[in-house]
């Protein structure tokens, strides 16, 4: 019997759900073996290319360029010569459209190896059901049906769920709030609404042969709709019903920018190409879509400072004798470039081991505290599409060169996109530098479920007072964010001290 395999889209990180195709490095027909590079696949942090588990021969494109699927989701079917195109077309059309139910239990996810044979008599066992076997009304539509308990989508800020959960739930029209997430902070995924779904009797398809889709366009009265004036008018110039915008304006009102949003998503290439005219405003502007890693930026932040109660402490740095150690390191080693950002990053190491309690994770689904024998510093740094940060694994223990070479690295790799889900997923700490863009103060917010942030501005000569008189140093301002939670005003301010110490005498941090 000739097999046929499938390629999918791949779990890189605990935290990845789902990955869009960015484009395609080999064509229909192609012969590849094992390892070879396949396509390149974004996901709401970095885009990697994924290599080929298998040889074999690419015969059916599932997912192009610009899909979004599930993790698991099959985006290309693979099979030898031998195989006719009709056995391949049958095997595709066996995956993404017959989500049947039986006896109230999805049809399982197609193996990668599959006998061709079997696929056609498969297909044609799975009976077509249009309503819960229970007797209850459920809207059905694809293989959807939902029990009338659980349907009602409303649009709110207290759920809590991955961006793919919330646009099937708003087509569909599920109630989210009746759902009880299993994610991280209770974070409701596609997995949950399809265990809720079906254990009340209704159908959802297996979540693994799900792509992303355009929601369908809500046809109900939008007249009672909450929304502000400018809002309905733009809904009505472009043909936008209310139904179908986010209200995320104040006291629940639909604003210019909800409607702006489905206009952007409905008329992708209008929006990004073109200018268009506020109807009451004179001022012209263009709208440009969140990427996956914006939107994930956005909902992790919302989620961090919606959870953990933030409080701040600031402390100023003398920095030059730091500077001094930094410049002798430069000019007497040669092959070493120290940064004043590599002298920091190990002066906060060598604080987080000497006060180890600020060096925790916060468990907030077990709550409980995972406090950390290493230094592992996530680093924020800036890349085209958002904000990543990539980890200094046991900076405690490294040298000032070591720390110096992987940041290089590491920042290198960030903005190329090469980075594996190891390198910027965890982390005990996070510090994030704007000095070298002259801000000289500001706030950070936590990156959960970490505890802390340490936000660092520009080092800059500053007139203080040292015995009654007044000189310039080279200070540099410092403010730890803390989730207070799991550090309290005392403990975060006893870090603080032992980060100054370490800054102010750095010869500390060499031995």
């Amino acid at each position: 019997m000739s097999e046929i395999k499938t390629l999918e889209i791949p779990k890189w990180g605990l935290s990845m759900e789902e990955g869009t195709i960015a484009q395609w490095l080999i064509q229909e027909g192609t012969q590849f073996s094992k390892g070879q590079e396949i396509c390149e696949i974004e996901t709401t942090k970095i885009v990697n290319v994924l290599e080929a588990p298998f040889d074999g021969l690419l015969r059916k494109i599932i997912a192009n360029d610009g899909d979004t699927l599930v993790v698991g989701g099959i985006i290309a079917i693979c099979a030898d010569a031998q195989v006719s195109d009709a056995e391949v077309e049958a095997f595709a059309q066996s995956l993404g459209g017959t989500p049947a139910v039986t006896e109230n239990k999805a049809v399982a996810a197609v193996p990668e190896k599959v006998d061709v044979a079997q696929v056609e008599t498969k297909v044609q066992a799975a009976p077509k059901q249009n309503s819960v076997g229970n007797g209850s009304k459920a809207v059905t539509q694809g293989g959807y049906s939902i029990p009338d308990e659980l349907q009602g989508y409303q649009q709110s800020d207290d759920i809590f769920a991955t961006p793919h959960a919330l646009k099937l739930a708003e087509k569909h029209n599920v109630n989210l709030a009746q759902i009880t997430g299993s994610g991280r902070e209770g974070r409701i995924s596609v997995q949950d609404i399809q265990a809720a779904v079906q254990a009340a009797g209704g159908s959802w398809p297996d979540v693994r042969h799900q792509a992303s889709t355009k929601a369908a366009k809500s046809k109900a009265d939008d007249s009672y709709v909450l929304a502000t004036p400018v809002a309905r008018r733009l809904a009505k110039q472009w043909g936008i019903n209310l139904h179908d915008c986010r209200a995320s304006g104040s006291r629940g009102r639909v604003c210019k920018e909800d409607v702006e949003a489905v206009y952007q998503r409905e008329n992708p290439v209008q929006a990004q190409h073109t200018e268009y005219a506020h109807p009451t405003e004179s001022a012209k502007f263009t709208t440009v879509a969140m990427n996956g890693m914006r939107k994930a930026i956005a909902a992790r932040l919302q989620a961090a400072k919606r959870n953990a109660p933030h409080f701040r402490l600031t402390i100023d740095l003398n920095v030059e004798s730091v500077q001094v150690l930094r410049q002798q390191i430069n000019s007497t080693v040669p092959q070493v470039k120290l940064s004043i950002n590599d002298m920091l990053i190990k002066a906060a190491a060598a604080a987080l081991i000497k006060v180890p309690q600020v060096n925790v994770q916060f468990d907030e689904e077990n709550q409980q505290i995972l406090q950390f024998e290493q230094a592992d510093i996530s680093v924020a740094v800036a890349i085209e599409n958002g904000l990543i940060t990539p980890i200094i694994k046991a900076a405690n223990c490294k040298s000032l060169a070591q720390i110096s070479n992987d940041m290089r690295d590491l920042a290198t790799r960030a903005k190329t996109g090469k980075l594996a889900p190891d390198e910027f997923q965890g982390g005990s700490f996070s510090i994030s530098n704007l000095g070298m863009l002259g801000i000289q103060q500001f706030d950070a917010i936590i990156n959960p479920p970490q505890g802390a942030i340490l936000a660092l501005g520009a080092a800059e000569k500053r007139a203080v007072v040292e015995n009654d008189e007044v000189i310039v140093r080279q200070m540099v301002t410092a403010t730890l964010s803390c989730d207070h939670r799991v550090i309290d005003g005392a403990l975060g301010a006893q870090f603080l001290s032992a980060f100054k110490q370490f800054v102010e005498n750095p010869a500390l941090i060499l031995v």
